[in-house]
């Protein structure tokens, strides 16, 4: 069977399990052969980290703080509905040649985590869908003394540009999302 003849949406699938499938095997390097909090300084603007996010892309969080976390589960509620969402578009998807991938592939390796993680790592004390999700890619650019208010979101605790730890995942998401809107802004007409 040659390349050409296979369905579009079987080459889709095929995608995004090779996407998914990164994103966990680094997640699993990461959770086995860095210890929790730590981090390896692999020049002095990009860091390997170990961290367990608790909530939305970036670190951002989404906590109920009671005995049930409703905002973790809400939060996972709402990527499965939008992993069907993506599915179900990927009929007009199919469509276009260069739809990206990623976006589809972030949700899932996010997805995951918060599925399954909590289940196979004891240290996460965490059950169904409300797992954390293995976070390790730091980039603290430059030191930024006096942030606006507004945007504060931009800025680590200590003060670092781009203080956000990442994801392979949310990575995908992000870059898709920009492709999406930089070249296939009619995408959403």
């Amino acid at each position: 069977m040659k390349l050409q003849n296979i369905p579009a949406s079987y080459k889709i699938a095929l995608w995004v399990v090779a996407l998914v499938a990164v994103d966990q095997i680094v997640k699993l390097l990461v959770h086995y052969n860095i210890p929790l909090g730590g981090q390896i300084e692999v020049f002095d603007w990009f860091r390997l980290c170990h961290i367990e996010n608790n909530g939305f892309a970036f670190g951002m969080q989404l906590s109920s703080g009671g005995s049930i976390d409703w905002g973790k589960i809400v939060l996972s509620v709402f990527r499965l509905a939008m992993i069907g969402l993506v599915i179900y578009g990927i009929r007009y998807l199919l469509r276009k040649p260069d739809t990206p991938k990623g976006v589809l592939a972030g949700a899932i390796g996010n997805m995951a985590d918060s599925t399954f993680y909590g289940l196979l790592f004891d240290e996460q004390n965490a059950g169904f869908l409300t797992g954390k999700v293995v976070d390790m890619f730091y980039f603290p650019l430059f030191k930024w003394e006096s942030v606006p208010s507004m945007l504060r979101f931009l800025v680590s605790s200590d003060g670092y540009f781009f203080g956000a730890v990442f994801n392979v995942a949310d990575a995908y998401i992000s870059v898709a999302v920009v492709y999406l809107l930089i070249f296939q802004y009619k995408f959403f007409k």
